[in-house]
């Protein structure tokens, strides 16, 4: 650890910073509401920047009529093709080529000894940062830099709609390093053209050789919490 670069967060505040955007960024609900003090809570141990990032989006949570901020939700992340949650989407849209690179989260995440449940695909953003921030940071982080395009696509367009979730990605970003060259050629020729358009289904993620039997008592890994905030 002491040889991090001055001014990286440790891997505490790593940990703070993606599991509480990973709660924050999924579905508001009722037991998300619940929860705020505690995100509240641990986020005081980050850096300024961050730390008022989330709070400041917690904030809204908070004041805004439950009923609204699902509707915002919907329209925001399931009606916008530029603002998806599936990482993968942004590089295959809905094509064969995505359904592999499916494949290949769902067998990072078997390689540390887990398996996610079917009821969510494992390139969901909320997914990938709770592996990320409670099982294998090192993991999780190559994933968000594999697909760093289509996730600063996901922050510019945030941003342009002047989204109160753009305050969640730019607190992701912040603990990514900064863009390179190709990094940003790659960025800009996302937003000029977008997903690719859709094309097939996802058939080949069903794969035999990838389902639960293939891996030797898998662990399930569970769906956005703090240690101890669930029951």
């Amino acid at each position: 650890m002491n040889r991090r670069p001055k001014g990286a967060l440790s891997l505490q505040e790593l940990t703070i910073v993606w599991q509480s955007v990973s709660l924050l960024l999924d579905y508001p609900d009722a037991e998300l509401l619940a929860r705020l003090d505690l995100i509240r809570g641990a986020t005081q141990r980050l850096p300024v920047a961050i730390g008022d990032s989330i709070r400041g989006f917690a904030d809204h949570l908070k004041h805004t009529p439950l009923a609204q901020l699902q509707a915002e939700y919907v329209e925001t992340f399931d009606n916008r093709r530029r603002c998806n949650l599936f990482l993968t989407y942004f590089a295959h849209g809905d094509t064969r080529k995505r359904g592999l690179a499916l494949l290949r989260f769902k067998q990072t995440y078997l390689s540390a000894g887990y398996e996610l449940d079917d009821a969510e695909l494992p390139d969901h953003l909320c997914v990938v940062l709770e592996f990320a921030a409670t099982v294998d940071q090192e993991r999780g982080r190559a994933l968000m830099l594999d697909h760093r395009a289509g996730l600063e696509l996901l922050r510019a367009s945030l941003t342009d709609m002047a989204s109160p979730w753009a305050a969640l990605i730019d607190a992701v970003t912040a603990t990514l390093p900064p863009l390179r060259g190709e990094e940003r050629d790659a960025v800009r020729r996302l937003a000029a053209e977008g997903p690719p358009e859709e094309e097939v289904g996802l058939a080949p993620f069903a794969a035999p050789q990838f389902s639960a039997g293939a891996a030797s008592k898998p662990t399930f890994l569970s769906m956005p919490s703090f240690p101890g905030a669930r029951r």
